[in-house]
């Protein structure tokens, strides 16, 4: 037999051997059987979250797939997830290689998908600044409280019109942090910043289509642009150049005495403190980029969503926004203006947005997980290298924990009998062990002053009074509602 037929005879015995051999009994169980080459790839639905909850009840707590040749286990449920992420987080604490990362110019750098030490440095020197602005000053509620005072102007020129409103959250959810990053905020309609907005936008949109070539990255190198490869490359590369950019106008040599003006300012008078004694650090422009890009694409299109489902939701339960409002107006009353000092006072808001948190669930995967050794796992052996992904919706969608109506929307299973504000432990929208997200805080701070000061002042309507719009939802990066237009009317 010449070579070719050696080739196929081979290919051939190897489908074989891949259709009729059993599953591994050291792994967790699949819920289908994969196929050669592609694994289960194939079996993936547009729908992950209804087809992950079908496999969970299927599989129980874990279940493997195969994407490609990579394997992937799924945890299921508060238990097992806390077991992974508390108890063994120290062996499941690294991110896979992820396309988004590879092509953003700074791969393993910042805090999002970068491992071991360099990520450790990175977390610490990150949370200690975010934890340093709310605190004393707190430059972050200012910053906050600026732009939504800016926002309520906006708010109030729609004159009651029908809007969608989603990307003029985006645009006041984005100066926010940018604001806290380099200090200064834009004007609305300014080019650059729209500019800005616009690749993230498509950076997040691009994020279903390029799933595939996470697992076979040589489809990145076919002709056209099928899998939208090239498109996010060239977004994810002028993202870099405009925080790039932004760096080079703000950096200045900060001493210890001089008053720090924003993010970069406090990194790298972080990175003098280590650099004085000679120290090896990981501080340095590069990781000092990639963190402020993954603050900012972390924590904009997150929070934008969590506010775009939290009005949708009180669109579809009109008694939930006037109980809000009652509250707000015995609270606070109509003029002042909300404080984090309301916070505490405040309890059915509270209530209104964990249970947005809660029902949304916009991250409904969290960011992939992987093995650093051999782990074992409920008697199952994860090899070193398998990417561990948190099904959230298990945890936050789960009867068990929230009762037979845990996916309608009900801010009261957050308030005990006595009217306080309750929160179990499986309420883990921001994930949960090492890798728990690291703009919380903040996001739980813009969250509150934003939606405090949108139901204090507005009441917000269905455009069509006789159509409320669905609660409707497409996955993407993040899970966000299907587009909706609202009437926001001033309050008498």
């Amino acid at each position: 037999m010449d070579l070719i037929t050696w080739i196929v005879a081979g290919f051939i015995i190897l489908v074989f051997y891949l259709l009729l051999r059993g599953p591994n009994p050291r792994l967790p169980p699949s819920p289908v059987r994969p196929l050669p080459v592609v694994g289960h790839l194939m079996h993936l639905k547009a729908d992950l979250r209804s087809q992950f909850r079908e496999w969970a009840e299927q599989c129980g707590d874990m279940f493997s797939l195969y994407m490609g040749g990579s394997l992937v286990v799924v945890l299921n449920g508060y238990d097992v997830i806390k077991e992974a992420m508390v108890k063994k987080g120290d062996l499941m604490s690294d991110r896979p290689p992820v396309f988004i990362d590879q092509i953003s110019g700074l791969s393993q750098k910042g805090i999002v998908f970068s491992n071991g030490q360099l990520w450790k440095e990175q977390k610490s020197v990150c949370l200690s600044i975010l934890r340093s602005f709310g605190m004393g000053k707190n430059l972050l509620a200012e910053k906050i409280q600026e732009e939504v005072d800016c926002f309520m102007t906006y708010l109030a020129s729609l004159e009651g019109n029908p809007t969608d409103i989603h990307l003029h959250t985006g645009v006041v959810i984005s100066n926010i942090i940018c604001s806290i990053l380099i200090g200064n905020r834009f004007d609305y309609d300014d080019e650059k910043f729209q500019d800005l907005l616009q690749k993230l936008n498509r950076v997040l949109e691009d994020q279903s289509s390029i799933s595939l070539v996470n697992f076979f990255p040589w489809l990145r190198k076919l002709p056209g642009d099928l899998f939208k490869a090239k498109r996010m490359s060239e977004n994810m590369l002028a993202i870099r150049n405009v925080f790039v950019n932004f760096l080079q106008e703000k950096k200045r040599n900060v001493d210890d005495s001089d008053e720090v003006l924003n993010f970069i300012d406090a990194y790298l008078k972080e990175k003098k403190k280590k650099t004085k004694p000679g120290e090896s650090t990981t501080l340095d422009d590069q990781n000092l980029i990639k963190d402020m890009m993954d603050l900012f694409g972390g924590g904009t299109e997150t929070t934008t969503s969590t506010i775009y489902w939290c009005i949708l939701y009180l669109l579809n339960n009109p008694q939930v926004q006037d109980k809000v409002y009652s509250e707000i107006k015995d609270v606070i009353g109509s003029d002042r203006t909300p404080t984090m000092q309301d916070k505490g006072n405040l309890k059915y808001l509270n209530a209104v947005i964990m249970e947005t948190e809660r029902l949304a669930n916009i991250i409904h995967l969290a960011v992939p997980h992987m093995c650093t050794n051999e782990v074992t796992l409920r008697g199952y052996i994860l090899p070193k290298g398998t990417t561990v992904c948190l099904n959230l919706d298990s945890v936050l969608h789960d009867k068990a924990t929230w009762g037979e109506d845990a996916l309608n929307f009900c801010p009261e299973r957050f308030i005990d009998s006595h009217g306080r504000v309750q929160i179990p432990k499986q309420f883990i929208p921001f994930g949960i062990g090492h890798r728990i997200c690291i703009g919380e805080a903040m996001a739980k701070m813009v969250l509150f002053l934003c939606l405090a000061s949108m139901f204090q002042k507005f009441k917000f309507l269905p455009s069509n009074p006789h159509s409320i719009p669905p609660i409707e939802y497409h996955c993407g990066g993040v899970v966000s509602p299907k587009p909706y237009k609202v009437r926001v009317v001033a309050r008498q």
